[in-house]
């Protein structure tokens, strides 16, 4: 089910800090800057599925909730809140440099983008779930942002890489496909190489604007 502008804005108003008092922006060119308490959507650059994930297990592994690769653009599963790491003094609104350590909290469920030495399912990879909750969280959900090119700070039309603090494998993607519960959906995984397959960019989203220094 789709998720409207109108939603999410409702959403960001009642989880803003209470002196952020600037409107959030939505994402419909190239160019936006992401900032953190940003709302959006991970595309894969080569198979153009959505960063995805849904209150159901993985039936092997961890079986923590899974992390799936989704065909459709207006899905309310794929959005995912851009937070920092624990104990950090950066503010929403902040601007997002290259090699910065970030967490993703999966909007729907409050768990994090998270990796760990499972195997994942179908390729046997690293295995990438989401785990804890807006309580519960560790360095297992931690990922590092590596900007492709020379650009510094995140863009919404940058290509990018998450590499897994703990377990160094790179945010995967690939055209293996499950055919059951999550059928028609792509494998996430993580994989300790560099490939065409760990590129994503910031797609649909409600951008919060940049913070203004006082």
């Amino acid at each position: 089910m789709a998720l409207s502008s109108f939603a999410l804005a409702i959403f960001l108003f009642l989880t803003l800090d209470s002196d952020y008092t600037s409107s959030p922006v939505y994402a419909t060119s190239e160019g936006v800057q992401i900032t953190y308490g940003s709302v959006i959507k991970l595309m894969h650059e080569k198979t153009k599925f959505r960063l995805h994930s849904h209150d159901v297990p993985y039936g092997s592994g961890s079986g923590q909730q899974s992390v799936t690769g989704f065909p459709n653009v207006d899905d309310s599963n794929s959005y995912w809140i851009v937070r920092p790491v624990i104990d950090s003094s950066v503010k929403q609104g902040d601007t997002i440099k290259s090699g910065t350590i970030i967490r993703l909290q999966h909007m729907r469920t409050r768990r994090w983008l998270h990796s760990h030495l499972h195997a994942s399912p179908i390729s046997g990879n690293l295995e990438v779930s989401c785990f804890g909750g807006d309580g519960q969280s560790d360095t297992g959900d931690y990922w590092r942002l590596e900007i492709e090119g020379s650009g510094k700070t995140w863009r919404q039309d940058q290509r990018i890489r998450l590499q897994h603090v703990d377990t160094s494998g790179y945010l995967h993607s690939h055209n293996k496909k499950y055919t059951r519960i999550a059928g028609g959906q792509q494998e996430v995984c993580g994989l300790r190489e560099k490939r065409a397959d760990n590129i994503w960019l910031a797609a649909e989203g409600v951008y919060l604007p940049i913070t203004e220094s006082k």
